[in-house]
Formats: C-alpha cells, sequence, structure tokens
C-alpha cells in the first residue's frame, strides 16, 4: 500500500481563479450576444452560446475537481500527523519503560506493572499497523474463507470484549445487549472487521464513562438490521456522509483530543458494500446526546421452535 502526500492547500487561488474566469467568459458571451444578435448573424450567434457554454461548463467541471483534489490532499495531511502522532507515542512510551527497568532496580510487583503498561502500548502499534495493512486489502479480505452462517449475538460480544480490552473497561458496564437470535451467512471475518470497528468507536467516543446499546432486529425476512448507540457528542449533521470516508476525520489534528488515524469507518463502508449491506448514523431516537450507527446487512431471524405438544390421555 502506497499513499502520495502532498502539503496542505488553500482554496483560495482556485476559488478566486476560477470564478474571474467564469464572470468573463459570461461578459465575453454576453457581448457576443449582443453584437451578433444586431447582425442577425444566427449561425455564428447559435455556434459561440455553444462555445461559451461548454467554456462555462468545463470551468465549473474543472472547479468541482479542484476542490475535492483540495480536500483530499488535507485529509491525506492530516492522516500523516495523525499516524505520526500514533506510532510516536508509544514508542516513546516503550523506550521511557525500557530504560527505567534498565537503570533502576524495581521490585516485582512495579516491574509486573511496567510490563503490563508495555503490552498495551505492543497492542496498541499492532492494531495501527494491522489497520493499515486492512486498508490496502480490502477488496481481498475473506476471499481464502467461504461463507458460513454465524450467530450475529456470540460475535458482536466478542467485538465488544475487544473494544473494552482495548479502552480498558468492563464488559458489563460498558455494553448492553438487546438481539434476537439472528443469523448471517457471511465470511466471518469481515463481520469481525466491520464491528470492531463500530463498537471500538462507540467506545472511544462515548461518555464518561461510556454506555453503549447493541440492538437488532429483523427487516422483512431476509434482511438484518443491527444499531449501536452511545452516549457521547454524536456526529454533526455537515459531517455524517464524509466521516466513511478515507482519511476524513472532523477538526484539526492539532487541536484533536481522541486518537485514530480515520481508517476505522472507511473500512466499515468499503466492507458493509461487500456485504451488500448499507451503513449510516444518526441521532438517538430518545432525544438523548450520542449517536447511533445503524447496519443492514442480508441476515434472517431465527425464531424458537415450537414445544412439541404433550399426548392426552
Amino acid at each position: 500500500m502506497a499513499f502520495y502526500f502532498r502539503k496542505r492547500s488553500t482554496l483560495r487561488l482556485p476559488l478566486t481563479l476560477s470564478v474571474t474566469l467564469m464572470i468573463l467568459n459570461v461578459t465575453l458571451m454576453v457581448f457576443w450576444i449582443v453584437l451578433l444578435a444586431q447582425g442577425a448573424k444566427w449561425t455564428a450567434l447559435a455556434a459561440g452560446v455553444v462555445a461559451f457554454t461548454l467554456i462555462l461548463g468545463g470551468l465549473s467541471f474543472w472547479l468541482v475537481l479542484t476542490i475535492k483534489e483540495i480536500r483530499l490532499n488535507n485529509r491525506q495531511a492530516n492522516f500523516v500527523d495523525s499516524v505520526t502522532h500514533e506510532l510516536k507515542s508509544p514508542i516513546a512510551s516503550l523506550k521511557l519503560y525500557l530504560e527505567t527497568i534498565r537503570l533502576r532496580s524495581l521490585d516485582e510487583r512495579k516491574r509486573q506493572e511496567f510490563h503490563a503498561v508495555m503490552e498495551q502500548e505492543l497492542n496498541r502499534l499492532d492494531q495501527l499497523i494491522n489497520q493499515l495493512l486492512e486498508v490496502g486489502r480490502l477488496d481481498a479480505i475473506g476471499d481464502q474463507q467461504e461463507p458460513e452462517l454465524i450467530e450475529l449475538e456470540p460475535l458482536l460480544r466478542r467485538c465488544a470484549e475487544t473494544a473494552c480490552t482495548h479502552h480498558r473497561q468492563k464488559l458489563s458496564d460498558v455494553f448492553d445487549f438487546q438481539l434476537p437470535q439472528l443469523t448471517l451467512t457471511a465470511r466471518q471475518i469481515v463481520l469481525e472487521l466491520v464491528f470492531t470497528n463500530l463498537l471500538d468507536n462507540a467506545v472511544k467516543y462515548g461518555g464518561e464513562p461510556p454506555r453503549v446499546l447493541i440492538e437488532g432486529d429483523p427487516i422483512g425476512q431476509n434482511r438484518v438490521r443491527v444499531r449501536i448507540t452511545n452516549d457521547g457528542a454524536g456526529v454533526p449533521y455537515e459531517d455524517r456522509r464524509k466521516i466513511f470516508g478515507i482519511f476524513y476525520r472532523g477538526g484539526s489534528e492539532l487541536q484533536r483530543r481522541r486518537k485514530g488515524t480515520g481508517l476505522g469507518l472507511y473500512i466499515v463502508s468499503t466492507l458493509v458494500r461487500k456485504l451488500r449491506g448499507k451503513v449510516h448514523v444518526e441521532d438517538r431516537n430518545d432525544g438523548k446526546p450520542g449517536c447511533t450507527f445503524e447496519v443492514d446487512l442480508p441476515g434472517r431471524v431465527d425464531r424458537p421452535a415450537p414445544a412439541a405438544a404433550t399426548p392426552q390421555d
């Protein structure tokens, strides 16, 4: 996987240049129409209007592409800042603890405490590297596995345990599960990546302390909906589509308090589409602070078999 990064750019120059050229184009078109209309040169008039219209359309198209390119470059620059910070922090922490262990005589309790912290920092590095590698092979993830029947609740509980371990939380203190017996036919690694990223985000951006509700219900006879609701600050309306784009993270990296790379929700969106599903974010339906990520996937609800009738005498 390779990315090409540029320094941050601004929209001032392309906007000014494009607007100036558009105004000039419209002015020339008006003069052209007035001049030729007076001489009744209708063929030249029509040809000129078409030409000026095509030029105006080309300028507008160029402006749109330029704005998209600049925004992508700025997101890439933010991504580099974020990854640099994410890599340097655990490395600096590991160096500090290793030097302390080497230079000082520590009792067994303190040594175990240091080893535990070092293990957490190594896990953090491992998670970041795995996420970067996953982005480079999203199209091929799970292709070596055959789709299988997967019970949703046990899979969600495993993903929730992973999120709690990452954020040093207790599962029962954070998560509440309200799920019927739902089953999906999919590749397990793909589902695990989707829900691990979503649940990790739900805890990371939750309140203090975080509380996450996981609900599920069938949609018709062959689709399943999973709703993941947290109690954090929520997602601004204008960011709700952008957060699923690669590198996107709202705000400035220099002012950000939450760690991350802006890749998790891009991975989620890409893999959900691969599963022929949909994902979006909305406000909580109870009016409280927070947001809900809703995932719609092909699946089914397994209803308990009716109890066998007792023979009567």
